[in-house]
């Protein structure tokens, strides 16, 4: 079995439980700590996926909303099925999978 990992970027619903709903008004909040991204990079922040993000982005938003990073990344892990393959290298014997071929001889 292997392990498969996910995770779920939640700022957006952080945002709205604490009654921000426009993108332009996290934008101050992060400048107050310091931190300089425009409205558009704000916007790909909130309403993607990041695949990865700096710790003082997320430093900051856990501080903007007095929260932990569970909060804003919820994470999953499930087993998954290992997809067997025909050999251990990875070749396939055609020549063990083809038919033979059968001989018809009259009858004496």
């Amino acid at each position: 079995m292997k392990r498969q990992v996910s995770y779920q970027w939640r700022l957006r619903e952080v945002m709205a439980a604490h009654g921000m709903f426009t993108i332009s008004d996290l934008v101050p909040l992060l400048a107050d700590r310091e931190i300089k991204l425009s409205v558009s990079q704000v916007y790909r922040l909130t309403t993607g996926t990041p695949e990865r993000i700096s710790l003082p982005i997320l430093a900051a938003l856990c501080d903007i909303f007095a929260c932990t990073p569970a909060d804003l990344i919820a994470t999953r892990a499930e087993s998954v099925a290992v997809r067997k393959t025909a050999t251990a290298d990875g070749v396939v014997n055609l020549n063990a999978r083809r038919p033979t071929r059968t001989r018809l001889r009259p009858e004496p």
